[in-house]
């Protein structure tokens, strides 16, 4: 039986913290339960899944439905689409089964491309790369999440990319309902009549994105989410603190169009260790006071009332009733207490 190879590859940077990253699996799992159901999916159908931050790793090579379980998803720092273009590249090499004279091989594969933010790297060679060698032999799907700056880069690889601007669970959960009935349609159509058919896309909160070709100037980090490192003095523990970027008119808004850039907490959340396999080497030298940032977590390792207090050592940590804190860091002794004013933290990548 020739198969039909599907590739996920997913954006899992640090934008994608929380509730990105949960719906992700549980639309994965979602998918992988429905097209158990579908008897031509059971028999053409196989799965792998990509993912990328700062590097990328394939997490589920490509896989049969009967024997397919939905991987836990990581995190790690940066956009960098490039890799991940080139992980793709290098699964399809070693295992995509081209159709010759002698034998029919594989069906043309299909790629779903899911980011939600501008790659922090420049990814032309690969995108380069891609058209030269698999662009004819694919259906890319990408799919951005948030503004249209996110997508030129998207757009460059392939002409069907749509943009979900409403990031919500219910959005979430329409879209892999259309991935599934895409899926499962294409694996009926091919057996059929040998050719692809997505699903329809009417009633979901899906836009078909037109853009021109406009250059985007390269984003050393993702515009849309500010993110910060931190770790837990008590467990040891890393975790992320991210903060989700918003416009809000001010007394001035309607008399001179100035408005007031702000970040919104979004949460704080644990990472493992494989946050720093996927994450960049490269970090960016920017800051961000404070004062820009709306909310302040509480440590969710040890639930220290006091998610974001810093170290001499410029390092984020968490403090609580404790006399004396000990910074995780450095390893340095010292008495804490709220002041006033402002303080500048480092970013990361996104």
């Amino acid at each position: 039986m020739r198969r039909l190879p599907v590739y996920f590859l997913i954006d899992v940077s640090e934008s994608m913290v929380g509730l990105p990253i949960n719906s992700v699996e549980e639309g994965i799992s979602h998918v992988i339960q429905e097209l158990k159901k579908d008897p031509y999916a059971l028999e053409t159908v196989y799965i792998s899944i990509i993912v990328f931050a700062g590097k990328a790793k394939t997490i589920m090579p490509l896989t049969d439905i009967i024997t397919f379980y939905p991987p836990r998803f990581p995190i790690g720092s940066g956009t960098n689409l490039g890799n991940g273009i080139g992980q793709l590249m290098y699964e399809m090499r070693n295992n995509y089964i081209e159709t010759t004279p002698e034998k029919k091989g594989d069906w043309r594969p299909i790629v779903f491309l899911f980011s939600d933010g501008s790659p922090t790297d420049n990814p032309s060679s690969a995108i380069k790369e891609w058209h030269q060698n698999w662009a004819s032999k694919c259906n890319l799907i990408a799919i951005s999440l948030g503004d249209n700056q996110s997508v030129l880069k998207l757009k460059e690889l392939t002409q069907d990319v749509y943009l979900i601007g409403d990031i919500s669970p219910n959005t979430y959960k329409n879209f892999f309902k259309w991935v599934t009935a895409s899926i499962k349609a294409t694996s009926v159509s091919i057996a059929e009549k040998g050719s692809h058919q997505m699903a329809n896309t009417t009633g979901l909160n899906l836009e078909k994105v037109n853009l021109s070709k406009n250059e985007q100037s390269l984003a050393q980090l993702d515009p849309n989410f500010a993110v910060f490192s931190a770790r837990c003095q008590n467990t040891k523990r890393d975790y992320l603190i991210k903060y989700k970027k918003e416009i809000q008119e001010n007394d001035f808004s309607s008399d001179l169009g100035i408005n007031t850039l702000v970040y919104r907490l979004d949460g704080a959340y644990q990472v493992n260790q494989d946050y720093y396999e996927l994450s960049s080497d490269t970090s960016v030298d920017q800051t961000l006071s404070t004062e820009n940032l709306q909310g302040f977590p509480a440590c969710p390792c040890c639930g220290n009332q006091f998610g974001i207090s810093v170290c001499s050592c410029n390092k984020i940590l968490c403090t609580g009733e404790e006399d004396v804190t000990t910074c995780p860091w450095c390893g340095t002794k010292a008495h804490y207490g709220q002041g006033s004013g402002s303080i500048d933290l480092n970013r990361n990548l996104g």
